[in-house]
C-alpha cells in the first residue's frame, strides 16, 4: 500500500472511531437522563405512598412479594444471559449462539412483562385503578414506565436480530448489541430500586 493509501486508511479509521465514540457518549447521556427521570418518579411515589392514600389501599394492604420476586428473578437471570451473549460476541462465538442467548434474554424479559401485566390486571379488577388515589397513580406510572422500557428493549432486541441475519456480525451490529446490553443492565438496576422501594418496603 502506498503512503497516500495508508494515510487515507488511517484517516478513515480515525474518523470511524471518532463517530463510534460520539455515539457511545450520546448513549451514556441518554441513560443518565433516563436514570434522572426514574429518580424523580421514585421520589414522587415515595411522597404519594405517605400522603396520597385517600380512600384507597395502602402499600401494605395492596402488595405481596410472591409475583414481584418471580419477576425480579426473571430479570436478574436475563441480565446474566445477556452478559454471556455479549461475552460470546467479544470472544468470537458463532452468530447462532449469540442470537440464542439474546432470544433467551428477551424471553425472560417477556416473562417479566407478562407477570407485571397480570399483576396490573388483578389490581384493576379489584377496583384499585389509578383514579382511586394519588398513591395508585404514582404506582402505575412508575412501574408502568419501567415496563414500557422493557417492552422497548425487547422490540429493540428483535430488530437487532433481524439486522444480524441481514448484515452479519459487523462492527456496527456489535456496537448496537453492546448499547442494548447497557440499556438492559440499566433496567435491571432500576428494577432492583423499584422492587426494594415499592414492594419490599411496602410489605414491611
Amino acid at each position: 500500500m502506498s503512503n497516500t493509501g495508508a494515510a487515507h486508511a488511517a484517516s478513515h479509521d480515525h474518523g470511524h472511531h471518532d463517530k463510534t465514540g460520539t455515539v457511545i457518549f450520546g448513549f451514556w447521556i441518554f441513560l443518565m437522563s433516563d436514570l434522572i427521570a426514574f429518580s424523580l418518579m421514585i421520589a414522587n411515589y415515595a411522597d404519594a405512598e405517605w400522603h396520597g392514600i385517600a380512600n384507597g389501599p395502602s402499600p401494605h394492604e395492596l402488595f405481596s412479594l410472591g409475583l414481584p420476586t418471580i419477576e425480579t428473578m426473571a430479570l436478574l437471570i436475563s441480565t446474566f444471559t445477556f452478559g454471556i451473549c455479549t461475552l460470546g460476541m467479544k470472544y468470537g462465538a458463532s452468530m447462532k449462539r449469540t442470537v440464542g442467548w439474546l432470544v433467551l434474554t428477551l424471553a425472560l424479559g417477556a416473562i417479566f412483562l407478562g407477570i407485571e401485566l397480570y399483576e396490573f390486571h388483578e389490581f384493576w379488577t379489584e377496583g384499585n385503578t389509578p383514579q382511586v388515589s394519588g398513591f395508585l397513580t404514582a404506582y402505575y406510572s412508575l412501574v408502568g414506565l419501567h415496563g414500557l422500557h422493557v417492552t422497548s428493549g425487547i422490540i429493540w432486541g428483535i430488530l437487532l436480530m433481524v439486522q444480524m441475519k441481514t448484515f452479519g456480525m459487523n462492527d456496527l451490529i456489535k456496537s448496537r448489541l453492546v448499547r442494548l446490553g447497557l440499556f438492559w443492565h440499566m433496567l435491571d438496576i432500576v428494577w432492583i430500586a423499584l422492587f426494594t422501594k415499592v414492594y419490599l418496603m411496602g410489605v414491611l
